[in-house]
């Protein structure tokens, strides 16, 4: 598990811990899905490049649903 904190909101703030999340775990590429909402940390195009390189499929809900989340964070 990691984390991260910071006075802004912006894809560094979501790339820092996934970098140490890939970094200290062996996921081979299509194993992982990264569920978010629609935030702009998280619709970077930044950080989807990262996704993409890692083999990571995205995933997100609809915007104003937050019922969508419950399944993923049940597991």
């Amino acid at each position: 598990m990691a984390w991260e904190t910071s006075a802004h909101t912006d894809a560094d703030l979501v790339l820092s811990p996934l970098e140490y999340a890939l970094a200290s775990r062996e996921i081979a590429p299509g194993e992982l899905v990264h569920h978010a909402d629609h935030r702009t940390q998280y619709t970077s195009i930044k950080l989807t490049t990262r996704l993409v390189k890692a083999g990571i499929q995205a995933s997100m809900g609809s915007a104003g649903d937050s019922f969508d989340n419950a399944p993923a964070e049940n597991l």
